[in-house]
């Protein structure tokens, strides 16, 4: 078994960081905890774990378990084992608490970026695409392809949802946002949008169109089991956007 420094500051370092340090990092901002503040929690020295999120580490299962633990967390979602597994695949938590959010903790939750669900008609029929938005003066916008799925939003009262599930306490938000939807056209909203998004499509180029969404209605629910410890705010979502 490796000991937990069996790859650490004192031997040859590795530069290319792993899936490991990603998603530790990850977490460890969704909670807002400094590296001092994981190390006191996962009995360990700060420079290990700045070492963990770095580079390619190689710590013990016990070690893990430690890490995982001062990080709310599991190893599986550390260590990306459930990467490929849909939000929730958990077991219900036990005597769950279901809270009704409040517009302003609706608003906190959605941020400044994360990835949605956006629900649209198509043909008569009822079809939900996930994509890349960004809050951006109150106002929910995406971008897509002219013509695409997501697009057929424009023009219609629309709504997108946006989740954040904790498999690993069973226990997790959702906010709905609903309020008409329009392609932007003007030149100075579309450079406001472009300068302030935060990230490009995951899915590629060639989506320069912007649909925004104005809400006109904000609701969200929380699922919450006593005694677990509070998710974070941030969406740790895997679904690319479109």
């Amino acid at each position: 078994m490796t000991s937990d420094r069996a790859t650490g500051p004192g031997a040859e370092p590795v530069r290319a960081r792993s899936d490991l340090g990603r998603r530790t990092a990850m977490r460890r901002e969704q909670l807002g905890l400094t590296r001092e503040e994981v190390a006191a929690r996962a009995a360990a020295a700060p420079g290990y774990i700045q070492y963990v999120e770095e580079h390619a580490a190689e710590p013990s299962i016990g070690f893990l378990l430690r890490l995982a633990s001062a990080l709310n967390t599991s190893v599986a979602e550390l260590t990306g084992g459930n990467a490929d597994l849909p939000a929730g695949f958990g077991q219900a938590g036990t005597h769950p608490e279901v809270l009704t959010l409040g517009p302003a903790e609706c608003r906190e939750l959605l941020s400044t970026h994360g990835i949605g669900r956006v629900a649209v008609t198509l043909n008569d029929t009822p079809a939900v695409f996930p994509v890349n938005y960004s809050v951006i003066d109150d106002v929910i916008a995406y971008r897509t392809q002219a013509g695409s799925g997501p697009a057929a939003a424009a023009g219609h009262e629309a709504a997108l949802e946006v989740d954040h599930i904790d498999d690993a306490f069973s226990q997790g938000w959702s906010v709905l946002v609903v309020g008409p939807a329009e392609v932007v056209t003007g030149f100075y909203e579309s450079r406001k949008f472009e300068e302030q998004a935060y990230s490009a499509p995951w899915v590629g180029g060639g989506r320069y169109q912007w649909i925004a969404i104005r809400p006109t209605r904000i609701s969200g629910r929380r699922i919450r089991v006593p005694g677990a410890p509070a998710s974070p705010t941030g969406s740790t979502e895997h679904s690319p956007g479109t």
